[in-house]
């Protein structure tokens, strides 16, 4: 609980209790979901060969560097969450910290990013899927489209059904894909190292890990790191999804950020394992802008018939993603819904399940049509995707570090530790982010650097540029409607830095003071003005 002073706003002061399933995942099962949120197999298969193809050699120098803001960003959501655990995160810290529209923008950065990247990961899953049989629908758009769909609709009920099932397939999906990397890895490895991977392969050298070896022909290159450092920031984003679940994980306020860490952690020794391994047995030029650098060399590394497993690591992947991509979307609709940031019918929980199950439907609903449209438009657009999520991405994860810094700047404690956590690392890791986010953006107005060209009036603009700034436009559009329909919360009255952020220990707490039996008491629980209408919502 929140014990922030109490606000002169008697409606700002009302805690928001949303009914979620609570301490249900322990540390294992929330760093199995931090890691598993990533998808290592799925997000090196469409991602590497990108990396490759603007760094070469020093591709896992952009991972460790990459590495390096997503770290200090982890240590701004762990201390955020230590005091304020809304499943919100992003939007629920940033409109403490700063305004209602920053946070609001925020949120939306975190949706729009899960929902473009929906479409990939969908897309990835349906292809996988048909190759795991050997059947020649793999190259059929139309019925990868099928499958793909089919994919998020399973995952989305999977979700739908409760946080502890989720939790159990997160496990198994993910020990069948870390187990087969690593071997993966190991034997790409063993054959450079003995001679037998081919005349292409090359040992790795300690060069390799020097970001500012990476050159454009004529010198050192800023645009080329830059870019690459954005696919690489996309390779780690998902571990966040811990935190969106603080409230229904043991101890909410210390758990879910310590998994964050830990999980990020486990994603850097994984990637840079694999990436090395891709580069030397195969060399880098045949890497270059690969859609699938495991489908690429997976059969040469394993064999033509254990690569199938590798096929099969990055179907689990997918799917892994896939779930754990509507999860933390749904939860940050939740809270927006709660805090009447978006209508209220958001924070409906589903009763038996205690799911948000409304907002996991529309979560589901919003990235088939996505998907299903961006195919029929072209599927270059898919290729632009990934880029696209890595700038959302860059945006939000750069705003939660400004929100640590400026929130504690005149309380960050006393210890070097503590000033570094909260305020010197957030600080740097959301200064990074946002420069890579404007360099970045700024490269992709040309359309050279995108699959898809955009004429609009006469201009030709990237695809990438398009669909990144296109995605933010839209969310102040939504914005500034929803400020019509709903002015209590961007007036600041419906969650400001005063509001008490409430994590009930039962759904029923505060059910109980309305004649509801059976119920667990919490003597602290602020009772929402409108629990009237609310409990009908949640029960």
């Amino acid at each position: 609980m929140n014990t922030e002073s109490t606000a002169h706003n008697s409606t700002a002061n009302e805690g928001h209790e949303k009914g979620l399933r609570t301490k249900s995942l322990g540390l294992l099962s929330s760093i199995t979901i931090g890691v598993s949120s990533t998808a290592p197999g799925y997000s090196l298969a469409a991602t590497l060969g990108y990396i490759v193809a603007y760094v070469a050699y020093q591709s896992p120098a952009i991972i460790l560097l990459a590495f390096i803001p997503i770290l200090f960003i982890a240590y701004a959501y762990r201390e955020l969450n230590r005091e304020t655990p809304d499943c919100g995160t992003t939007f629920t810290w940033a409109t403490r910290v700063f305004n209602p529209w920053v946070g609001w923008m925020g949120g939306w950065g975190l949706v729009a990013a899960g929902m473009i990247s929906m479409a990939s990961v969908a897309q990835i899953a349906g292809k996988y899927f048909f190759l795991m049989f050997g059947s020649s629908l793999a190259d059929s758009t139309l019925w990868v489209t099928v499958a793909g769909c089919s994919w998020v609709i399973l995952l989305s009920w999977v979700s739908y059904r409760g946080i502890n099932v989720s939790a159990r397939l997160q496990q198994w999906l993910l020990g069948i894909e870390m187990v087969v990397l690593i071997w993966f890895s190991v034997v790409a490895l063993f054959k450079v190292y003995s001679g037998t991977a081919g005349k292409d392969a090359v040992k790795p050298e300690l060069n390799w890990f020097n970001p500012f070896a990476v050159t454009d022909g004529h010198g050192f290159s800023f645009s080329a790191l830059s870019a690459g450092v954005l696919l690489a920031v996309f390779l780690y984003w998902g571990w966040d999804t811990t935190v969106s679940l603080n409230e229904e994980t043991e101890e909410p306020d210390k758990v879910p950020g310590r998994a964050a860490l830990i999980s990020t952690l486990i994603l850097l020794v994984t990637y840079a394992l694999v990436a090395v391994a891709c580069l030397a047995y195969s060399s880098a030029k045949p890497l270059e802008n690969s859609d699938d650098v495991l489908a690429q060399i997976g059969g040469q590394v394993l064999g033509t018939h254990l690569d199938k497993f590798l096929i099969f690591a990055v179907l689990t992947s997918a799917a892994a993603t896939t779930q754990t991509t509507i999860m933390p979307n749904a939860r940050t609709l939740l809270s927006m819904g709660a805090y009447d940031a978006i209508p209220r019918k958001f924070a409906n929980i589903h009763r038996t399940y205690m799911t948000p199950g409304f907002a996991t439907l529309v979560t589901a609903t919003i990235s088939i049509l996505f998907y299903a449209g961006l195919t029929l438009v072209s599927e270059n657009v898919l290729g632009d995707a990934t880029e696209v999520v890595g700038l959302l991405v860059a945006f939000y994860y750069g705003l939660t570090g400004f929100s640590a810094a400026w929130h504690f700047r005149k309380d960050a404690g006393t210890s070097l530790r503590q000033i570094s956590a909260r305020v010197i690392m957030p600080l740097i890791g959301g200064i990074t982010l946002l420069g890579v986010f404007v360099k970045t953006t700024l490269d992709d107005m040309n359309p050279d650097n995108s699959y898809t060209v955009v004429n609009i009036f006469g201009l030709k603009l990237g695809g990438i540029f398009v669909i990144a700034i296109g995605s933010l436009l839209l969310g102040v559009v939504l914005m500034v409607i929803m400020s019509r329909i709903s002015p209590d919360f961007f007036a600041g009255k419906t969650l400001n830095r005063h509001t008490p952020i409430v994590v009930a220990d039962h759904v029923y707490a505060s059910a109980d003071r309305f004649g509801v039996p059976d119920a667990t008491i919490d003597e602290n629980m602020i009772i929402p003005p409108d629990f009237d209408t609310y409990k009908k919502d949640i029960l």
